[in-house]
């Protein structure tokens, strides 16, 4: 698929043409993904979950109109996660569409060691902790020990486990039982790993 692929933008140009060779110089110059095939050309081992596939019914004048609402995580398990969503009458239009939706949100994830009990200095959790909403949904995640695990609920050690991040705690609030507030909020809290200034960092700002 790479070979045909025949970029519509002008940063799918520079990376079919090898200006751009990595995924990490798109976020260092605060590029826009706007094809999908930029993530499988820079990303190639990137995984992908279906989280979930329902049926939704809309009233319209000619009656009413069913579609299938997908949402999709995508990630390397390695520091980038990226969560979409696609609509279509046909199943597999649905979660087709919702994994291009999820490359194109691809994010990258600041991870470390900022758990007292640990202090390893390996990439395995979160820095510091940060928090990510979405709709009804709020969630904190905090750095946890080497050998912790991820936990939280199904749909967030997803997202988490996609990311990379190995051993984290989570405090949740509001209805998760809504699968896509619940992972979003999960996404933006990862997202939010962007804004953190590290100490190590402080100089240089």
């Amino acid at each position: 698929m790479e070979s045909s692929w025949i970029p519509k933008t002008k940063v799918g140009r520079m990376v079919k043409s090898g200006q751009i060779t990595s995924i990490d110089e798109i976020f260092a110059n605060n590029l826009k993904i706007t094809e999908p095939e930029i993530v499988d050309y820079l990303l190639p081992g990137l995984e992908q979950e279906v989280i979930d596939i329902k049926l939704v019914q809309k009233q319209t004048d000619a009656g009413e109109r069913s579609r299938f609402k997908a949402i999709a995580v995508v990630g390397n398990r390695d520091g980038y996660v990226g969560l979409g969503t696609g609509k279509s009458v046909h199943v597999v239009s649905a979660i087709e569409k919702a994994i291009r939706n999820a490359k194109m949100n691809l994010t990258p994830v600041v991870r470390g060691c900022g758990s007292w009990e640990c202090s390893c200095g390996t990439p395995h959790s979160l820095p510091v902790k940060v928090e990510g909403k979405w709709g009804s949904v709020k969630i904190q995640l905090l750095p946890g020990p080497r050998g912790l695990g991820i936990v939280a609920g199904e749909t967030a050690r997803i997202v988490l486990d996609l990311a990379g991040v190995q051993d984290v705690w989570t405090k949740t609030f509001g209805e998760t039982r809504t699968t896509l507030s619940f992972a979003g909020a999960t996404y933006m809290a990862l997202k939010n790993t962007n804004k953190i200034i590290l100490p190590s960092l402080w100089k240089q700002v």
